[in-house]
């Protein structure tokens, strides 16, 4: 049960994995897949085996991103290089390493990987006003995809007139839509900023009422009332209450020194709840030298009290 309330505060290795394929790795590609479909033309593009391998290699990139994010353990560097390595292998294999190369568009997902991989791993560790400006960067460099596909595109579709970016720029139009993805950017990333404040104030708070809330419910009927609230109404149930106390506790505790009592008292606590920790407990409270433990079984309630004995024993 307890699962429950981790899943919903730190969610799933699945979700990790998708989150990472839409908000990142997946980026380039799309834009790369959408430029080659234009300028080859659908029915000679579907039939090339570059589709397929530069969205493998970006879920490649996903499943280690992902999975790493979740284990609290990122490499976003490392990871942002898996998908062109894996698209310049299998497509250099199969072209040509001069010819893969010749493409700029290759050549500009490899530029870009590197940028917004170097962003992610240096934001990791800084923290304030330079982790939020180096949000801001990532953001605009991720626009920067779009604006860089569309000279691409515009060069291959008119070399005469925007093979250089004087001449793209040269335009209107194109500074225009230039100016405008920039600025949509940059908002974009203020508005990031803002949002992954918000999340970390939420995450930080939803901590902490998580732990007030196990000392009062327990971690399993907290986890009950969160997944189903209808289960916190009132009905009558058969539960087995264990009790445990220290022997001779008050007389002892009036000759020793409170922090002899404190550390006595620490390691009593600690031991108690390793045990009831892997069992079936539900409700778990603590009194002076007391544990009081509500189980949904007699048999679990036994099995726990003796384990209890034998580790409180030494």
């Amino acid at each position: 049960m307890a699962g429950d309330i981790e899943t919903r505060l730190r969610g799933t290795r699945l979700r990790d994995i998708a989150q990472e394929f839409f908000t990142n790795s997946a980026h380039f590609p799309i834009a790369n897949i959408i430029f080659e479909l234009l300028v080859e033309g659908p029915a000679e593009y579907v039939t090339k085996p570059d589709f397929y391998v530069i969205t493998a290699a970006a879920a490649a990139q996903s499943i280690f991103l992902g999975s790493r994010q979740y284990a609290g353990r990122s490499r976003p560097l490392l990871g942002s290089l898996i998908g062109p390595a894996l698209y310049t292998l299998v497509e250099g294999a199969i072209e040509g390493a001069g010819d893969f190369f010749a493409s700029p568009s290759h050549i500009a997902y490899w530029i870009f990987s590197l940028v917004i991989g170097f962003l992610q791993e240096l934001r990791l560790h800084l923290s304030g006003k330079p982790a939020e400006a180096l949000t801001l960067l990532e953001n605009l460099a991720r626009t920067s995809i779009l604006l860089a596909m569309y000279w691409l595109f515009e060069a291959v579709t008119e070399p005469q007139r925007y093979s250089t970016l004087a001449g793209f720029l040269a335009d209107p139009s194109h500074v225009f839509i230039v100016t405008v993805i920039l600025l949509l950017g940059l908002m974009v990333g203020f508005a990031h900023v803002t949002a992954l404040s918000y999340l970390t104030i939420l995450r930080q708070t939803a901590s902490q009422l998580r732990l007030y809330s196990e000392w009062l419910f327990g971690r399993d009927l907290l986890s009950r009332a969160v997944t189903d609230p209808a289960s916190l109404s009132l009905r009558r149930r058969e539960r087995t209450v264990l009790f445990m106390d220290i022997r001779g506790f008050t007389q002892w505790s009036e000759t020793q020194p409170p922090e002899k009592v404190v550390a006595m008292l620490n390691a009593y606590f600690e031991a108690a709840e390793r045990v009831w920790s892997d069992s079936s407990a539900i409700k778990t409270k603590f009194t002076g030298d007391e544990v009081m433990i509500v189980f949904p079984t007699e048999r679990a309630a036994a099995e726990a009290a003796l384990e209890l004995r034998r580790q409180i024993g030494p």
